[in-house]
């Protein structure tokens, strides 16, 4: 079976459906704010510039979301899949940022469960790798029953890797 990279996946209170192309504008309203960068390996990543670079990566992946909250159709962040790797059964997920007013409610949890019980229909492993000094991410991924399994390196920078290899109870509706 062939893993969905970008299947619509939605609760009721959030939808996360393919990037395209026509979601630079409110994608870049939410990524404009310095703060949800400022822990981040690339800090400046709310600069218009650099963010395009992101969102032409994004877009490139072939398994970028868009994120909305359903309760009044706003564009909150973004999140996708990566790095598929069918010989270890493991995909990534990865280069999740939320609007600070989506910051320590259920949210992030609630798209990673979506991401999570896609994902665990094809693969066993999800790895989250994450900026050493990313505390946020790191306690986020954490909250939801990730586990630090080590570092890998990759395009020259140096990430913490954490793995999850079952829906953890914190994610299950």
């Amino acid at each position: 079976m062939t893993f969905d990279l970008q299947p619509v996946l939605q609760s009721e209170q959030l939808l996360l459906r393919p990037l395209t192309v026509d979601d630079f504008d409110a994608m870049y309203k939410v990524a404009s704010d310095p703060l949800i960068w400022e822990q981040h390996p690339n800090s400046d990543r709310y600069k218009r510039d650099v963010f395009e670079k992101f969102f032409s990566d994004a877009l490139a992946s072939g398994g970028a979301f868009i994120a909305i909250d359903r309760k009044n159709d706003q564009v909150i962040g973004s999140s996708r899949f990566f790095g598929l790797d069918e010989k270890n059964s493991e995909i990534e997920i990865g280069w999740t940022f939320l609007s600070r007013s989506h910051w320590g409610g259920p949210t992030n949890a609630e798209m990673k469960r979506l991401m999570l019980e896609h994902a665990f229909k094809y693969v066993k492993n999800v790895v989250f790798m994450i900026g050493p000094s990313n505390l946020r991410s790191r306690k986020a991924v954490e909250k939801i029953g990730a586990v630090h399994i080590g570092s890998r390196m990759r395009g020259g920078v140096e990430s913490v890797v954490y793995r999850i290899n079952q829906l953890p109870v914190s994610c299950k509706v």
